[in-house]
């Protein structure tokens, strides 16, 4: 009998593969960080065969050490970094060019170009998304221009590309399936969101041949087989994919219109379920598809990311050299009461929703003869928070209402210091589940719904689970001068 669903988590910085059992619990899991490739300034990229190779490395070892064969399998999902974009020879299966990751700037002018000719309005309405590098269309148009005779190849049916989950389903299935998932089609700039296809003014406007791309298809449901994989026996369905964040607010069953999660992650994003009508956002939050299951209507959501986030952690690990780990940050920020007016715009890669401006630049100021590590330990934690409270402002005004609570989850939810600060700076509390990795348990809800492994969502809902709530301390005076000072920090960077 099939008791497991396998969920292949495929981040920014590493993959990880988790096995789920039927009680929604995480029976066994491995993780393994692969290159980060810079070759210019604001230029990220990412080698195909190392996310494949650590794909295969992370699934061999969780079945390993769980020690469940391959006929206990009921169903595969997956789950992604959304944005970043493979093109590969539909032969070989040889990628052409690196994935241009999520994160890479290198299509700002060709974005500003688009500005100038009056294509926001167009794009917004068709997309729910801005003009900005961070979507794929733009990079899906470099590869086709810079690498030689790639145009040529494309129109003439002999390339195929995709977002990272079509890539490894392509991988899995032999070559065999060319597909992707309605919440991964929607962060590419080139779908309709109103009609659930490619649309045709937005595939001549970047020049890409709608060849070239994969099948959009609900987000549960049956997307291909597996097929001369090593780890596992041929005949294994795929039957659920959802980029990331959407697999998040998934994985965290919010089902409701009006429920909200943030996921604390390399950026943070913050998701908000609005149903099965696009809500179009006037703080300028991204119009975005959540998922689609078999038979039953699109449901949508409005959205915000902060690219920089654990990200910001890592600097002060990495190139600041804080402190060896990490986790440590908590405590060292926990050593000062506060920051001692020491403020941290962790604009890195520029800033995201609600202020979209790829220009800005990380700001650390206040700082005097008595600032610490711990200072600005302290001051990094609650930037994180900070720029959530700017994306949460902006949806409670296109809601028009109070949110009711955040849930939370990603790695950086287990420090308890930032979540206790995003409760008092949000005004809202924060609740953290029992499991924080909803990305991959979101992938496992939506395979095992396409194999009715789960009956349906209230099934799911009641495996849910709380691990804390943080309640609100903080008075409102004292969060109206925190966040004062904070706008005035952002208007520098």
């Amino acid at each position: 009998m099939s008791r497991y669903i396998i969920s292949i988590d495929q981040g920014t910085t590493s993959t990880r593969t988790a096995i789920v059992n039927q009680a929604g619990g995480l029976v066994g899991q491995n993780n393994e960080d692969f290159r980060q490739i810079f070759p210019q300034p604001g230029w990220v990229e990412h080698d195909p065969e190392d996310i494949w190779r650590t794909t295969l490395n992370t699934l061999k070892k969780t079945l390993e050490q769980t020690r469940i064969r391959g006929d206990q399998i009921a169903a595969i999902g997956i789950t992604n970094q959304r944005e970043t974009v493979v093109v590969w020879d539909r032969k070989t299966g040889k990628p052409i060019y690196n994935a241009i990751v999520w994160q890479c700037r290198r299509t700002q002018d060709v974005c500003e170009k688009l500005k100038r000719n009056n294509k926001e309005k167009v794009i917004n309405k068709k997309t729910g998304l801005v003009i900005d590098p961070y979507f794929s269309a733009t990079k899906i148009q470099w590869i086709l221009k810079n690498v030689p005779g790639a145009k040529e190849r494309a129109r003439r049916g002999e390339l195929a590309a995709g977002t990272i989950d079509t890539f490894l389903l392509w991988r899995l299935t032999g070559g065999e399936s060319h597909k992707t998932d309605v919440s991964n089609a929607s962060r590419t700039m080139l779908m309709n969101i109103h009609t659930g296809w490619w649309d045709e003014e937005l595939l001549k406007l970047f020049e890409v041949p709608e060849t070239l791309l994969p099948e959009i298809a609900p987000s549960s449901g049956e997307f291909g087989k597996t097929k001369g994989l090593e780890s596992l026996p041929d005949g294994i369905s795929v039957a659920g994919i959802a980029g990331d964040q959407q697999a998040a607010l998934f994985g965290q069953t919010c089902f409701d219109t009006g429920d909200v999660k943030c996921t604390f992650g390399t950026g943070s994003f913050i998701l908000l379920n609005t149903g099965s009508k696009p809500v179009t956002s006037k703080s300028r939050l991204l119009t975005t598809i959540a998922w689609k299951l078999r038979d039953q209507k699109m449901i949508y959501a409005v959205e915000g990311g902060a690219f920089i986030c654990g990200a910001a952690v890592q600097w002060l690990r990495d190139g600041l050299q804080f402190f060896q780990h990490s986790s440590e940050v908590e405590q060292l920020a926990a050593s000062v009461e506060s920051s001692d007016g020491v403020e941290f715009v962790p604009a890195l890669t520029g800033l995201g929703a609600p202020y979209w401006n790829a220009e800005a630049r990380g700001v650390l100021c206040g700082l005097t003869r008595g600032t610490t590590k711990a200072h600005v330990a302290r001051a990094t934690l609650e930037a994180m928070a900070l720029q959530n409270v700017d994306i949460l402002t902006a949806m409670q005004k296109d809601l028009g209402k109070k949110l009711r609570a955040i849930k939370v989850d990603g790695g950086a939810s287990a420090n308890n210091l930032l979540m206790q600060l995003q409760a008092d700076y949000a005004a809202t509390e924060v609740v953290r589940p029992q499991i924080v990795e909803s990305t991959a348990i979101g992938a496992a809800y939506l395979a095992g719904l396409g194999v009715g492994f789960w009956k349906n969502t209230n099934e799911i809902k009641k495996i849910w689970q709380s691990d804390r709530a943080f309640k609100v301390t903080m008075n409102a005076r004292d969060r109206k001068t925190r966040l004062d000072r904070w706008a005035k920090a952002v208007q520098k960077a």
